[in-house]
Order: structure tokens, then C-alpha cells, then sequence
């Protein structure tokens, strides 16, 4: 794929230059999508070797986080990349309001309590970005405090690498329209209408105000030790594909090999009765 979609740190007002609609190489018709089905399927049996490599060394973590607006396919993204992933070595943990324990410590305390331990991986569908997004949005934080916080995740992120831990984040990038037809989706079908809150509507109409907090916290947080990547994710079947592409890439790179047997048998002689 010659598509990178990386954000480089710094850089801002990012995501007017993607398209959500998106979808690379492949082209919007049948063909295009069976196509890109197929080489998702292929990387999903890849990364299923991967982690059990990953698994047996015990040697590093993976920590894969997803953001984005209300219906943008974070659980889709998870269900569908993630469906050859060993559930023993894999833990999803998704972030809800603070407890009253939660906010008596930095807000960062209930985060690295989650974070995956080596030999797994851990997917946070939504995450500690949370904390300087609807903080912000709703004007809960000053500008401040959220610079702040900014920083002290740049720390945090930077910590969990040099303790071994790889991390990748992505913002899945669906258009304001693309989020209706969902949201009404979810409104006629019965078997999505748990899915649906009525705060959906409201956090709507605050699409540009999430939009500019998503693009200053993706500026001032990529890093090359911690890259965002923006996910076009209006076509359910590429978003898949980008997102499975880069996992696998960023396992192939740590050149995960089946850890040595035991010392001192002979596989050649042994025999089980």
C-alpha cells in the first residue's frame, strides 16, 4: 500500500489533506472491495503467526489504540483485524467516565494499569485521549491543563517503548454524513438500537469542535516512537485493510522468531509411549 497516512508530529489542520471516502489502490466497486477483503485476509493469518511469536518470546508488548467520532467502527475494526488474535494473548479495555477512586490520582494512574503486559496485546478502544478530548470539548479543562496533559502522554507513551512496548494509533476518519447514515442505521435496525444514546445527537453537533481537539491532539502527540495514523474509514472493508496492514508491519519489524526449545533433548530421539 503506498499510502503511509502516518501524521507527522506537529503538523496541523491534517485531516482536510485524507478523505474519508478513501480507499487507495482499490477502487469502489465490487472488484476493488473483493480484492482488498482478500489481502485482509491473508494479513489476519499472518498476524495470527505474529502474535504467537509474540506471545512465546514474552519479550515486548503491542498497544493499539482507536479513536474517533461516535460510529466510526472502532468495535467493527477490532471484530474483523483482530478475528485470528488468540484471545489468551490479547485484552481490549475501553475507558469510561472516572470513577471517584480514578480521579483522586493523575488521570494517567488508571491508564498504566491496563496497558498490556509483554507478550500480549492490548487494543484501547478509546482511551487516555479521552482525557483531553471531551475535557476539552466541553470546556471542562482549560487550554492549559490540556497542553499539559499532552506532554505528560508524550512521557507516558515514551515510557511504555523503552520498556518494550510497541504502540500504534489510529483515527478512524469518517465523514459527518457517513456518521448519520450509522446513527440511523442504528436507529431502524433492532438488533443495533443498544448501540444507539441519545448523547450521540448532542455530541454531533459539536463535530467541529471534536474535529479541531482530534487534529491539535494528533499533532502535538504522533511521535516516531508512537505514530497516529489517520484511517479513511467511511468503506468498512479499507479500513480494515490500512489497519491490518500497519499491525502486521509493526510485528514484522521487531523480527519475531519461535523462541529456542529446551536445552538438552533430543527432538530426533524422542519418543511418547
Amino acid at each position: 500500500m503506498k499510502e503511509d497516512y502516518r501524521v507527522k508530529p506537529g503538523r496541523k489542520s491534517i485531516l482536510a489533506r485524507f478523505d474519508a471516502d478513501a480507499t487507495g489502490d482499490y477502487r469502489k466497486n465490487g472488484q476493488g472491495k473483493k480484492k482488498a477483503k482478500a489481502a485482509t485476509v491473508k494479513l489476519i493469518h499472518r498476524l495470527e503467526k505474529l502474535q504467537e511469536r509474540l506471545y512465546a518470546n514474552g519479550n515486548h508488548a503491542v498497544l493499539i489504540v482507536l479513536q474517533g467520532m461516535d460510529a466510526s467502527g472502532k468495535d467493527g475494526a477490532i471484530k474483523n483485524v483482530m478475528s485470528g488474535v488468540n484471545p489468551q494473548g490479547c485484552k481490549v479495555v475501553s475507558f469510561k467516565t472516572p470513577s471517584a477512586e480514578d480521579l483522586s490520582h493523575d488521570f494517567l494512574w488508571r491508564v498504566h494499569q491496563k496497558t498490556p503486559s509483554k507478550g500480549q496485546i492490548g487494543i484501547f478502544n478509546r482511551s487516555h485521549y479521552e482525557d483531553v478530548l471531551i475535557t476539552r470539548v466541553h470546556g471542562l479543562l482549560p487550554n492549559k491543563v490540556v497542553k499539559q496533559r499532552f506532554n505528560q502522554i508524550k512521557e507516558f507513551e515514551e515510557l511504555l517503548y523503552e520498556s518494550g512496548t510497541i504502540i500504534l494509533k489510529f483515527f478512524l476518519h469518517i465523514s459527518k454524513n457517513e456518521q448519520k447514515e450509522r446513527l440511523e442505521e442504528r436507529i431502524r435496525d433492532p438488533e443495533k438500537r443498544w448501540k444507539f444514546n441519545e448523547g450521540d445527537l448532542e455530541e454531533r453537533k459539536l463535530w467541529k469542535n471534536y474535529r479541531d481537539a482530534f487534529e491539535d491532539m494528533m499533532a502535538a502527540t504522533s511521535a516516531d516512537h508512537a505514530p497516529w495514523y489517520i484511517v479513511p474509514a467511511n468503506r468498512k472493508w479499507y479500513r480494515n485493510l490500512v489497519i491490518a496492514e500497519r499491525v502486521v508491519n509493526a510485528l514484522e519489524g521487531m523480527k519475531l522468531k519461535a523462541p529456542p526449545a529446551p536445552a538438552g533433548i533430543n527432538f530426533d530421539k524422542l519418543k511418547i509411549e
